[in-house]
Parts: C-alpha cells; structure tokens; sequence
C-alpha cells in the first residue's frame, strides 16, 4: 500500500485531494481495499456507479464488445451506436436525436454551443448553487466563486438567478437569452430539489420567450431519482436533456438528447473523436437492459423512501435537515461535514460531501436492505457520538 500512495503521490498532478485508502475491487455496493477491509460505497463513482461495480453482464458485453471493435468515429454507422441512439431516444420522449460525447462538462458544453448556434442569441441563464462541469463554457454555468475564480476571465454572456424563484428566472430570460440550464437537483450544491411547479414555469417562460430549456441530468439520469430521468417527476420535456455518468456503467461517456426546437445542427459544426465508441455503446445498452428488467428506478425509488425514512428518525441536534430524491440524498448537518466522514469511513462506509455541511449518499441501485440499515447505523453512531 505504500508503494501505491508514494508511487501516486509522486506523479499526480495534484488536483485531487486523495482518501487514505487504496481500492482495488468491488462488487454489487461493496468495496474493499488493499489490506482487505469492505466498505459500503455510498459514493458510487460520484454517481457513476448505479448498476454497482463488476456488474457481470456489463463487463461481458464490454469483454465481448472488445473483440469486435472498440473504436470507430461517427463518420461511420456502427450496429451497436444506432442500437443505442434507438433505445435512448425511446427512453426520452420528444427528445429523438442525440449527441454521443464522453463526459457531463462535454454534454453541458455541447449543449450551451447548440443552444448559441440553434436560437442565434448569446446569453444563458443558470442557477445559484448549480454545478455543470469545469470545462469553460460549464464552469461559466457554474456558480461556486471557488471553481470559477482561478480561470476568470469566463465565457461572457451568463448570469445567475435564485433556485425555485419563479419572478427571478422571469426576469432574468428575455429576447436576448439563448437558454436556461438547470439541474432538478443540485448535487454538488448541497442536495437541492428543484419544485415541480418550478421546473413548469421554467417551462413555460422559455417558451414564451424562444429560449431552450436545458436540463443538466449528469448526476440524477438513469434511475438515480427513482426515474429513468429526474425531469419525468415533473411531467414536462426539455429541449436538450444532458446525461453522462452511470449511462454506461462505468466507461466515460456522455451525451445530449435533443428535441425538436433545437435546430441549425450540420456536419462539422461540433464533434467528438470518441463519443458513440462502440465499446461504451454496448456497455451503455447492457446498462440500460439490466436497469429495465430489474425495475432499478422503482427500486432506488423504494430504497430511497426507506433510508431517508430511517435519516429522520435519527436522534440528533446535529442534523438540519434530512433531504433527496430516490437514492439521492443529502443529510445537512450544523457543523462541517468532514470528521464526520472520516468517521463513516472508519466505520466502513464511503460517503461524499455536497458543500461544507452536507452529507451526501450516492449508493449503487443495486445496494441491498441489509446494507441500507447497516449505512443508517453507522451515521446514527458517528453523530451520536460526536455531538
């Protein structure tokens, strides 16, 4: 082990704040380290990991993908791309094309560039506490000073508005606004919900107004919130919908699902050498085959009602407010998060910050009762005996 952290600590760039433990496997929710010790991951690739880690039916669609063709541009058609595109689209209704790219700040940033190119306007509207990437075109979306401050000067043109404030957002769009981005929760901003009768206004103002509505489901897609989207909680249909993360199990991979009043997209206007590779494709369609047959998004539904159920029956003065959607969920806490972490992970469970003050569980869908009520126990020990 000290070979893997004095090998990684000499030769990182430095841009990561690194655990203490050295992983090297994991299977279903579990994780276990290089000494052999488990852990529950409540962490889950910071939501990538949805379907848990060394699925068997994705790493054998991987495996057997592999042997064909890894790697082939969109120049080309390719079986298990069209596949893909078929079955995503399907997923989404009103949303029948689709980018393929290799990240979540890819999809933001393709998004914005369509959203400039389709409406001919310059301005874009986002959110306080919303994070979308660190790519500039996302970053200039994002709202934390801290992400954004080292590399001003940003994209100009954007400007942030309080979440769920209707007569701010109305204010905010007019002629002159390309889009609004918004997530329907913010993850790295503390586990906000957006209201459904928000996310309608939204709707309406945009239209009202000829300005695209984009929603940032890099986080909250495939199944996270108890949906195969977050968006489908509040019944409406974006314009472009941006999904990266879990969507193929764990390679990289991103993209944009685009509707109708996005137009103006032509050959050579934006592209991705590796987006829509055909490994990640048929990792993606196993991924999506499993969720579907094993109803993961009414289970992370369930799982999710039931932990957070469990969350407030904590006894604590130390808890705020316990909040989430489906297996997304945060616990904010009157003091820094931190110790408290370290206190989980002592315990052997891996859990993630979302700012200064909020516990944040991102577990895999595939996390069994057992290991949820084992998650509750170590959470309700750690505050318990740090009040």
């Amino acid at each position: 082990m000290t070979d893997i952290f004095a090998s990684e600590d000499a030769h990182s760039s430095g841009l990561y704040a690194k655990h203490a433990q050295a992983i090297i496997r994991g299977q279903g929710a579990l994780l276990w380290d290089i000494d052999g010790r488990e852990y529950i991951d409540c962490i889950g690739g910071h939501g990538v990991a949805n379907l848990g880690h060394a699925h068997p039916e994705i790493a054998a669609a991987i495996a057997e993908q592999a042997q064909r063709l890894i790697t082939l541009p969109e120049t080309f058609y390719n079986d298990r791309r069209a596949e893909l595109m078929e079955k995503i689209c399907a997923l989404s209704p009103g949303l029948e094309r689709v980018f393929f790219c290799n990240s979540g700040t890819e999809s933001v940033e393709a998004a914005l560039k369509f959203a400039r190119l389709s409406t001919g306007r310059s301005q874009i509207v986002a959110a306080m506490r919303g994070f979308h990437g660190r790519t500039m075109g996302a970053l200039s979306a994002t709202w934390n000073k801290n992400y954004r401050q080292p590399f001003e000067p940003l994209v100009p043109g954007f400007q942030h508005v309080p979440f769920n404030n209707i007569e701010a957002l109305q204010q905010a769009v007019d002629g002159d606004t390309a889009a609004v981005i918004l997530e329907v929760v913010q993850g790295e901003g503390g586990v906000y919900l957006a209201e459904n009768h928000y996310l309608q206004a939204a709707r309406q103002i945009c239209l009202q107004q000829g300005t695209l509505l984009i929603i940032d489901e890099v986080q909250t897609g495939f199944g996270r919130t108890g949906k195969m989207f977050a968006i489908q909680h509040s019944g409406i249909t974006p314009d472009m919908l941006c999904v990266a993360k879990s969507i193929a199990g764990g390679l990289p991979m991103g993209a944009v699902l685009i509707g109708p009043g996005v137009t103006g997209l032509a050959p050579g206007l934006h592209g991705s050498t590796f987006g829509g590779n055909p490994l990640a494709c048929a990792a993606a369609l196993a991924v999506l085959r499993v969720m579907e047959r094993d109803q993961l998004p009414q289970k992370a539904a369930e799982q999710g009602a039931s932990l957070m159920t469990c969350l407030r029956q904590i006894q604590s003065p130390l808890v705020r407010e316990v909040r989430g959607l489906g297996l997304m969920i945060g616990i904010e806490l009157k003091k820094k998060v931190a110790p408290y972490l370290q206190a989980m992970s002592d315990r052997g469970v891996l859990a993630l910050p979302a700012g200064m003050t909020v516990i944040r569980l991102l577990p895999p869908l595939v996390i069994t009762s057992p290991q949820v009520e084992r998650v509750v126990e170590v959470i309700d020990e750690v505050l318990a005996q740090s009040e």
